[in-house]
């Protein structure tokens, strides 16, 4: 069976290392690896792909940034005559990006299989691009692959047939597991000049929080009074810069005498950097996973969530953007505690291996 398998931001690359990996114990699959470049920063993807130890990809899209009509149609456009070239039985997506949804109606509209890895998370924000992307790209995959309850309710809510949903655990923490203790030799904390559990690590790209320089601006005092007993690591995406130096915050964040902006990370030492955190302030939806695993406090700088087991299983709470709200819960963690976790089910670091298991012994009912 001869399988697509498309990555194309840097949250894909999580995802799609591991399938990688466990396609090598199944024969029957013979696995094509495209990245579509939607995330095209040479070093960071090379470094990724490294650390990772994925394969280099057969086929690289290079499509670059854009509004998201634009990626996604140059995205769709130079997919297509790679389907039509290498004749798939079927795709896998992984994820919630331009590239997933734009690759999953190539390939369905051309009669090709498609699976979907991370299917069913749902925030019921349609403000949100990813969701969008979510909810459309399970509609139309053929396999998809759940990684926490929530999801398997979803899709049956949403009527996908039972038949076609597999609860399989959750890939970002098979790639996590594997590399945890290659992380420990991350020389990350020697560089930013903190110790374990003194500082807290914030990361923030999500347009809702980073577009509007009145809601982003409402941080400084979050962070005035976090850097009171707390150094501040921030790992700054190249549109919060952009957005940051356009309204003129940039100089304001920077002026915090114990807040670093530094530059984003590879994988191993970003994974080092919150490992041993004291807190976790984000807008991300990997990491509110990841934390979960690792036991750190996470606080995301959003009203709603696609990952609810990290909320009823984890580490994570919900804060939004209020300062207020922000630095109660802050206070609360730095006074009580974190809150306990306990591991969500099957996030053992296997869930690829079941993956792969389930895409062997796939018939296409056509």
């Amino acid at each position: 069976m001869k399988v697509i398998n498309v990555c194309g931001a840097r949250p894909n690359f999580m995802k799609i290392a591991p399938l990688m990996e466990a396609y090598r114990d199944e024969p029957a699959i013979e696995p094509l690896l495209v990245h579509t470049g939607q995330h095209y920063d040479e070093k960071m993807s090379r470094l990724f792909f490294d650390e990772l130890q994925i394969p280099r990809p057969d086929i690289n899209l290079e499509v670059g940034s854009g509004s998201h009509a634009q990626q996604t149609a140059r995205i769709m456009d130079r997919f297509e005559p790679v389907v039509a070239e290498h004749k798939p039985d079927a795709i896998v997506v992984v994820g919630d990006v331009n590239s997933t949804i734009a690759c999953a109606l190539v390939a369905k509209k051309m009669g090709v299989g498609v699976f979907h890895v991370e299917a069913g998370l749902r925030s019921f924000d349609r403000t949100m691009p990813e969701e969008i992307n979510r909810v459309l790209t399970d509609a139309i995959s053929d396999l998809l692959f759940v990684s926490e309850p929530s999801g398997m309710e979803n899709l049956k809510r949403e009527g996908i047939a039972l038949e076609q949903m597999h609860f399989v655990g959750n890939v970002m923490i098979d790639t996590l597991e594997k590399h945890r203790h290659k992380a420990e030799a991350s020389k990350i904390l020697e560089c930013v000049r903190v110790e374990p559990g003194g500082y807290c690590v914030v990361t923030m790209h999500r347009p809702a929080n980073v577009d509007d320089p009145a809601v982003l601006g409402r941080l400084v005092s979050v962070f005035e009074e976090i850097q009171r007993e707390l150094a501040i690591i921030f790992p700054i995406h190249p549109r919060t810069r952009k957005n940051m130096e356009a309204s003129g915050l940039l100089r304001q964040f920077a002026g915090l005498e114990r807040l670093q902006l530094i530059e984003p990370l590879g994988y191993l030492d970003f994974l080092k950097l919150m490992a041993n955190a004291a807190v976790v302030l984000t807008d991300s939806g990997g990491i509110q996973e990841e934390t979960t695993i690792l036991g750190v406090p996470c606080l995301t700088l959003r009203e709603n969530t696609e990952r609810p087991v990290t909320l009823t299983h984890g580490t994570n709470q919900l804060v939004g953007m209020d300062p207020e709200r922000i630095l109660t819960a802050y206070r609360k963690i730095r006074q009580e505690g974190a809150k306990s976790g306990r591991r969500p089910e099957g996030w053992d670091g296997k869930a690829a291996q079941r993956i792969a298991r389930i895409i062997a012994g796939w018939t296409p009912a056509w």
